[in-house]
């Protein structure tokens, strides 16, 4: 039995007629308008993508640099409107403290006006808080009519209430002496019942003054918080100026007299305002226009 094997052979003359159907038919596309190709078009998409691929890329750089300029810009509005706001608190405090110095400017010229003997307001400009050296300053001196000894009061919520006194003067300042001070002693009068003792202080604003003289026998007369003014006598202060308030009283055994501490009406750690008063000339602004014009 015979076996017979086919093959075929890819030669020279069938790949030529492959590559003559296909030219044929490329060119039977072209000439039947099957197959056209527009390269204008091709560019144009080429090119348009491109373009399209750059814009969003420059658009993309573009808003971010809009966007760190406008944080940027509101970073700066931020810091202007927080220092704004700083410059409105300080302002605000500022015009309070303004409302609170007229205020008590007000209330010292208010007193001044009608307190009877010529008085001189001035402001405290230096104070030792030493205990052993307890005078402070005052900005008015000879030149404004201060002088040795004068009685010096100040006014707080309205309440007037013996301060010290002056004793030094300089041309422009003067030293006054409080009456807590150790070696101040001031001739003072219980208000109800019109007894006299000697008020001295123990050498601190913190401390109570001590009242002494005042006889066992007023004892059941006394009550805590009454009123103790200035007697007036001995030359140096003006009669009825508070000066404090009781409160404590001891009987002492070994004594005759009894032992009053008194809380004084004004604040020392407070003050920054006095009125030095004259004794020796009525106030001006009491006296009729006519003497006041001589």
């Amino acid at each position: 039995m015979a076996s017979s094997k086919n093959s075929f052979k890819f030669g020279l003359a069938e790949l030529l007629l492959i590559i003559f159907v296909v030219f044929s038919g490329i060119m039977l596309a072209f000439h039947s308008g099957g197959f056209v190709v527009n390269f204008h078009d091709v560019g144009f998409t080429v090119l348009s993508s491109m373009q399209k691929g750059v814009n969003t890329i420059a658009s993309g750089v573009s808003d971010t640099f809009n966007a760190l300029h406008e944080l940027a810009r509101l970073r700066e509005e931020n810091r202007e409107l927080t220092e704004r706001l700083k410059n409105y608190e300080i302002l605000q405090r500022n015009n309070s403290d303004i409302k609170k110095e007229n205020a008590r400017l007000k209330e010292q010229l208010d007193f001044s006006v009608t307190f009877q003997e010529k008085n001189y307001p001035a402001q405290i400009i230096g104070r030792n808080p030493d205990s052993l050296y307890s005078a402070f300053t005052i900005n008015k001196g000879s030149r404004h009519g201060i002088r040795k000894n004068m009685p010096v009061m100040a006014v707080q919520g309205g309440i007037v209430g013996l301060v010290g006194k002056v004793v030094t003067v300089g041309a422009g300042t003067s030293l006054v002496m409080p009456i807590y001070d150790s070696k101040c002693s001031v001739s003072a009068r219980i208000q109800n019942t019109r007894d006299i003792g000697l008020l001295t202080g123990d050498g601190s604003a913190d401390l109570p003054l001590n009242m002494t003289y005042i006889k066992k026998r007023v004892l059941n007369e006394l009550n805590y918080g009454d009123l103790i003014v200035t007697s007036g006598e001995g030359g140096n202060y003006i009669s009825d100026i508070p000066i404090g308030s009781i409160s404590e009283i001891k009987v002492l055994d070994y004594d005759s007299s009894l032992s009053i501490k008194v809380t004084p009406v004004i604040d020392f750690s407070r003050i920054e305002m006095v009125i030095v008063s004259d004794r020796k000339e009525l106030n001006p602004a009491l006296l009729p226009q006519t003497e006041r014009a001589k």
